[in-house]
Parts: C-alpha cells; sequence; structure tokens
C-alpha cells in the first residue's frame, strides 16, 4: 500500500510536458473549438468571442485579466517571478462568407455588417483554432508555473481581418497599461500544410498592405462628340497600364511588389462620357523602401497619364493612400526562429518543422514587435487533414482548401494538439527554468 502511494506521488512529481498534458485536455479544447466555430464574430463585433477567452483565461488562473481593449480586445497577464515577458497573441474575428464545410458544427450565423447588408460569418481564416490553441496554451503555463519564470502576456486581439485590429489596441495603451515585451509570438494556420506540421519563414513572412483610391477626374459629354470632353475613362485605362511597368521597371528585379488594380468603376450608359473613374489598388511589398518607391510611383503615374492626356491641372487625379487599412509588413526575428525551430524540432521530429515561402498576405501581427523594440516570431500551423493532403500531392490532385475558403476545414483534434504544444513550449523556450 505505502508502496503505490509512493509511487502515485512519484509520477505526480514527474513535470508533465505539453504533449503530454493537451491529450488530456482534448475534449475540453474540442468543444471549445467547436462552440467557436458555430458562433463567429464580424471584426469589432467579437463581443462574445472577448467573453470566452476572458473566461477561459480566468478558469485557467490568470490574476489579471482586462477586456475592451481597443474595442472588443482582451488582456491576460501573469507573473511569476523574475525573468522576460513574452506576448502570444491570437485574433478573434471572422470573415462575411457563407460556410459549405457541411460540419455538424458550421455556421449558419447571419448577421448586418457595417454597411447594413446582410451576411453571412464564418471562421474561414481559422482564427477559432487561433483562440483555442491560445486558450490551450495559457491553461498549460497556468498550471505548470514549476517550470517556468517570468510574466507571460496573452491578448486576444479583434479585427485583424480589417488590419486595425493591432492599431487599437496599441492606441489604447497596451504597452504603456500592461508589461510590455521581450519576445512576441503568434501562430497562423496553413491549409497548404497537413495537420501535426509547422511550417517556418525566416524574415519577412508577410507583406505591406496598402489600400490605394484614385479618383480619375474628367469632363463628361455625349459619346459622339469626344472631342469636347476629357474622358476619364480612357485617362484611367492608361493608368491601369502604365501601373503595370511600376514593379517591372523600377525595382530591382531581386525585390517583390504587387501593384494590383482591384476595382474599375465609371460612368453607367453606353453614350455618356462621365466626370470621373474610381480606381481602386492593392499594393503589396516587404520592405520600408520598396513601399515608398511603388506608392510613389503610381501619384507619378496618374499625374504624367493625365498630363500626357491634355488635362488641366484642375482635373489632375486624386491620389489617396489609405492610412487606416495600412498593415505593415511582418518580419520574423531569424536569431528568434532559429531558436525555436530548433524546439520544435526536438520535440516534434525533424521532418516536422517545414520551412515555407513569405507570402504577400497582409497580417498586422506585424505592429508589435517594432512597437515594443523586440524580436517576434509568427509561425504556420499546418490544418489540413492527412488524406486530403495526400491526394493534393498526387499528380491532378486538388488543392487542399485554404484559408478564405467557404470550404475550410482543419483537421481539428491533430491541428490543436500540434498547435497547443507548440505555442507553450515557444514560451517555455524563452522563460528560465523556475530556480
Amino acid at each position: 500500500m505505502l508502496g503505490s502511494l509512493l509511487m502515485t506521488m512519484a509520477t505526480l512529481a514527474i513535470p508533465q510536458s505539453p504533449a503530454e498534458w493537451v491529450v488530456q485536455e482534448m475534449p475540453r479544447l474540442v468543444e471549445l473549438y467547436e462552440e467557436l466555430h458555430a458562433n463567429p464574430e464580424l471584426s469589432f463585433e467579437e463581443v462574445e468571442s472577448a467573453r470566452s477567452m476572458v473566461a477561459q483565461l480566468k478558469v485557467a488562473g490568470f490574476p489579471v485579466v482586462t477586456a475592451q481593449v481597443g474595442g472588443t480586445g482582451v488582456v491576460g497577464v501573469l507573473r511569476n517571478g523574475e525573468g522576460p515577458v513574452v506576448l502570444v497573441r491570437a485574433d478573434t474575428d471572422a470573415l462575411p462568407i457563407e460556410e459549405k464545410t457541411g460540419l455538424a458544427f458550421a455556421s449558419t450565423k447571419r448577421v448586418k455588417n457595417a454597411s447594413g447588408q446582410d451576411v453571412a460569418v464564418m471562421h474561414a481564416c481559422g482564427h477559432d483554432m487561433h483562440m483555442t490553441v491560445w486558450s490551450g496554451a495559457a491553461a498549460y503555463l497556468a498550471a505548470h508555473l514549476d517550470q517556468w519564470s517570468g510574466t507571460v502576456v496573452f491578448i486576444a486581439q479583434p479585427a485583424e481581418e480589417r488590419g486595425a485590429g493591432a492599431r487599437a489596441m496599441l492606441a489604447d495603451g497596451l504597452f504603456d497599461r500592461f508589461p510590455k515585451p521581450d519576445f512576441c509570438l503568434a501562430l497562423h494556420v496553413k491549409g497548404e500544410l497537413p495537420a501535426g506540421t509547422i511550417g517556418s519563414c525566416s524574415g519577412y513572412a508577410l507583406g505591406n498592405v496598402d489600400s490605394v483610391d484614385i479618383t480619375v477626374r474628367g469632363k463628361g459629354g455625349h459619346g459622339s462628340t469626344p472631342h469636347k470632353t476629357h474622358d476619364p475613362i480612357v485617362l484611367a485605362s492608361r493608368i491601369v497600364m502604365g501601373l503595370q511597368t511600376i514593379v517591372s521597371r523600377e525595382i530591382p528585379p531581386v525585390e517583390d511588389g504587387v501593384v494590383t488594380v482591384g476595382s474599375f468603376q465609371g460612368g453607367a450608359k453606353h453614350n455618356i462620357i462621365p466626370d470621373e473613374v474610381q480606381l481602386k489598388i492593392t499594393v503589396r511589398s516587404y520592405k520600408p523602401e520598396v513601399r515608398e518607391t511603388l506608392l510613389e510611383g503610381i501619384r507619378r503615374t496618374a499625374r504624367g497619364e493625365a498630363i500626357a492626356a491634355g488635362f488641366p491641372e484642375e482635373l489632375m487625379p486624386v491620389v489617396e493612400v489609405s492610412e487606416l487599412e495600412f498593415t505593415p509588413a511582418t518580419y520574423n526575428s531569424p536569431q528568434l526562429v532559429t531558436r525555436i525551430d530548433d524546439r520544435f524540432r526536438a520535440v516534434f521530429g525533424e521532418n516536422a518543422v517545414v520551412p515555407v515561402e513569405p507570402v504577400m498576405g497582409g497580417e498586422d501581427f506585424g505592429r508589435y514587435g517594432p512597437a515594443a523594440n523586440c524580436p517576434s516570431y509568427i509561425f504556420w500551423l499546418g490544418v489540413s487533414p492527412q488524406a486530403l493532403w495526400d491526394a493534393s500531392q498526387k499528380p491532378g490532385g486538388a488543392p487542399c482548401p485554404a484559408t478564405h475558403n467557404s470550404r475550410f476545414a482543419p483537421d481539428a483534434k491533430r491541428s490543436i494538439q500540434t498547435g497547443v504544444t507548440a505555442m507553450s513550449e515557444a514560451v517555455m523556450e524563452l522563460l528560465p527554468p523556475k530556480p
């Protein structure tokens, strides 16, 4: 009897690794994931999601949990002695997409968006997975205070899809009201990788995203007498074509840049030349100097084409770069990436950490590191079901549904298990053992 008791005590004394701990926590984490998935909310409307994240932190044992930071943001602080401060971010908003996954817990939610339109809502970018992993990692760290020393700051950020949530939380005093981090961490799901793997990208991982609006002004008139007008449709067309050479002729071939005209709107009738045309452009880059070259090239091209077309000064195009919709590039600090990836390989195996190329998508996680003047790392979490991914690798195989797709459906259990383990291990790599 005594021997059995001592064996039990010895077993309890052995520290649980994140991989061991998450196995026993899977039922509640899967339940949380399905609940979040079935109840998505649009940007800055994440009231119930925020309430759920507050509850998760409080149940985990975080003594300081603050809601309504930057709108619907949540911040939890857990101090555990001397050591670095590590920030862990999850994003909470969903997309106006009608879900077509056929899952038993699929979203059927419809809401009015900011423009008053009735839209379906879906967690098509995996933020439900991000919140679940975030909750699991927070719970693990709070339950194993004897294994690390320092401070963790867990933030649940709104409005990532609008590129506005990080800015809102920082403007609301995130690094003044709460501990300023020495390291910033996040993850993002990736449908192009199988569940159980981690994607790694050192250096620039995601791009600068700029939204540019050009109002091409003209002098309208009858379509039969174009010589009496200043035709903004022809001018806008020349501007669109002129923009195509900015990337190919104004930035070095080894640098990356994208200028895409996504909307060309003007006129309402066959025989009427309108007074103006609206162009909407997305501009992508990595380096600040490339970004400035692209934006200046757009301004110069718009004006230059108008001058070449004989438009008077009062009808020069108006070029507006939206600072509110700007998302800065996300830079993964190489030394931090190497350090954490080595830990991942030790935990998951050499083949589980997959190098991935940078993408031109935007992610406002890129704001936190520069704001705190500290290194940061966002890694990719593979979520595709193995059978689906295997089929996609065969000749002629259909690609796995990626994010922002109505059929995006991660392998929930394996993704949660890998995500919680990875994020917990990443934080513990940066925090010293408890003395």
